[in-house]
């Protein structure tokens, strides 16, 4: 399974990347975890002290890395590089094991236009391919807030692509800008998770509003989320309603992967 996560700033999606992470890996499966948001904050939602996370270096930010994989240094525009370089080891190489889920931390390409061809972003593009293609692990790409990374074609590939919304027309918009850049890139299967919901009306009501998106589930607004982003400690408590939601997910997700 390789399941990519989308969605505005704010709405959720790195607490579901790192809780289906969780519940797969204690299922039993092997995860790997990618953040591919330039604000890295996955590493906080498994559990690691926020200081240890800041520490921790994107992968394009490693520049002795990308030069040694791709013969050319970080920002060097019109240098010769690969295009195929070694990254078959760099899940092992710089991962962080985190109860079991192998972190990656990916960063993302800083420089403007979606057609930076440049050492950082073919390493980061191989090494997303390896992921996908290669791997048989479960895969789980949360990626940065917005649509800017579908213009940069790294999900592609993905078995499935998430848009977490929360309740209100601008995350609705932006999920509808996203299925339109999906359906562009020939992505097939797109669902949508909907995230803070307080009341059944308030679910009822932005369901009216999603008639041309398959819905995978819905998440309860939950204080204990909130509490673990002040406290610094994961939200994926499995017994309590937040967690039971997120079971459900991952449980349809199973079905779908399992019917393809």
């Amino acid at each position: 399974m390789k399941i990519a996560v989308s969605g505005k700033g704010g709405v959720g999606k790195t607490t579901l990347s790192a809780c289906l992470a969780r519940n797969y890996a204690n299922k039993g499966y092997k995860v790997i975890a990618v953040d591919a948001d330039p604000d890295a904050n996955l590493a906080t939602a498994l559990g690691i002290d926020y200081k240890k996370a800041s520490g921790i270096v994107p992968l394009t930010d490693m520049k002795d890395l990308i030069e040694e994989r791709t013969g050319a240094k970080p920002g060097g525009y019109g240098a010769f590089f690969k295009l195929n370089p070694k990254v078959d080891d760099i899940p092992q190489k710089i991962g962080i094991d985190v109860d079991g889920i192998r972190l990656l931390v990916a960063g993302t390409i800083k420089a403007g236009g979606s057609g930076c061809y440049c050492p950082e972003n073919v390493l980061l593009k191989s090494l997303f391919r390896h992921l996908i293609i290669n791997r048989d692990e479960v895969v789980i790409l949360d990626m940065e807030a917005g649509i800017e990374h579908l213009g940069r074609g790294t999900c592609e590939n993905m078995d499935m692509l998430i848009i977490v919304i929360e309740p209100g027309l601008r995350s609705i918009q932006t999920a509808m800008s996203v299925k339109k850049m999906s359906e562009d890139l020939g992505i097939r299967t797109l669902y949508v998770v909907v995230n803070k919901v307080r009341s059944p009306e308030e679910e009822k009501m932005i369901m009216e509003n999603l008639n041309d998106f398959n819905v995978l589930g819905v998440l309860p607004y939950s204080d204990a989320v909130r509490e673990s982003d002040l406290k610094n400690y994961s939200p994926c408590d499995e017994g309590s309603a937040f967690g039971k939601a997120v079971e459900k997910i991952a449980l349809k997700i199973n079905g779908f992967m399992v019917k393809d």
